[in-house]
């Protein structure tokens, strides 16, 4: 599995203690590394303004620029919102979009599965306001100049414990990219009830709220199990971009679903493997979201890097779990809409 990571995603906030914190990719690739799983490093690069313009417009990134020139030797956060930004915020989240969109050119080019260990995260970054320690939506980036370049169909998988709020709002503009979500509802930021779905033809949004603490791993993997072959049967995505945030792992200081993290990862990585095969040509990027309790955020990576090194397998479907009825209930609808 290529993994696009450099020094420079450790730069942002390096001077504060805070929970999305420089360690957490740099404890990823050391254990990666320990692992003997870093053989395809991949150096990252910037995004241009005009990349950025395909989810962002000029006012904000003029705006992020402006701050992050204006904080100096400080913290501070961004006027728009809850993100905090130093000198070095404004380079880091380019380097962060830019690395997404290298692990695009390669999953692409090479149809096989990217890791972009990337930061700062991005899925709650709306257009034009940043917020919950993002900036720029790499993921969102990613799929939008999948679209733009190759004219196909992209979908967002995003399993992290908190709803991406700021990728909802770029697929709500039906521009060729999808959203299938599982998140913690009604947690932050607040957005992602099932009533904010849209079954439509050229881009699809698909929640499924979870309840904050709990859910466990079986349901969890089996939501997912019902939740992806189905929208991706019926959205037919040329590729998928993953928002990986493993911060629903048990034990995480700022989400915990009670899953097992490392388990989980597994599972996930298998069917989102799978999926890609039977849709996408294998073609997957990875995009680092949440994850902050660093042991179990860096095992969780490594399973889904296992899993992409390895032979495939097949998915663990564990249709004998029931599904708690409230979640059924979503996933009943979008089955119905891919008929």
């Amino acid at each position: 599995m290529i993994i696009i990571y450099d020094d420079q995603y450790t730069k942002h906030l390096r001077r504060i203690t805070h929970p999305e914190s420089p360690e957490r990719v740099a404890t990823i690739a050391a254990h990666l590394e320990r692992e003997g799983l870093l053989g395809e490093l991949c150096i990252g690069r910037d995004a241009s303004d005009e990349e950025l313009l395909l989810v962002h417009p000029r006012a904000y990134v003029d705006r992020v620029r402006r701050e992050a020139e204006r904080v100096g030797e400080n913290v501070a956060y961004l006027s728009t919102g809850d993100v905090l930004i130093d000198a070095s915020s404004l380079a880091t989240a380019r380097h962060a979009a830019g690395g997404a969109l290298l692990a695009m050119e390669r999953a692409v080019s090479e149809r096989r599965a990217t890791f972009a260990l990337i930061r700062p995260p991005g899925h709650h970054a709306e257009p034009v306001r940043g917020m919950g320690f993002c900036l720029f939506n790499n993921a969102a980036i990613a799929a939008r100049a999948f679209v733009h370049e190759h004219g196909g169909r992209a979908l967002v998988v995003d399993f992290d414990y908190h709803h991406g709020n700021g990728t909802q709002a770029v697929c709500s503009a039906g521009t060729g990219v999808s959203l299938a979500s599982t998140h913690a509802y009604p947690q932050y930021p607040g957005t992602g009830s099932a009533a904010e779905n849209v079954f439509r033809e050229e881009a699809a949004i698909v929640n499924v709220p979870l309840p904050p603490h709990g859910y466990g791993t079986e349901a969890f993997l089996a939501t997912w199990n019902a939740l992806l072959p189905s929208v991706a049967a019926r959205v037919k995505p040329d590729l998928l971009v993953v928002s990986a945030g493993f911060d629903f792992a048990a034990g995480d200081p700022v989400g915990d679903l009670g899953v097992n993290g490392p388990i989980a990862a597994r599972g996930l990585a298998r069917l989102i493997r799978e999926v890609a095969e039977s849709h996408a040509c294998g073609r997957i990027v990875y995009c680092l979201e949440g994850g902050y309790e660093l042991a179990t955020l860096a095992r969780c990576v490594e399973e889904v890097v296992r899993v992409h090194d390895e032979a495939g397998r097949e998915v663990e479907r564990l249709e004998s779990v029931r599904i708690p009825i409230e979640q059924q209930a979503v996933l009943e609808k979008a089955a119905a809409w891919r008929e």
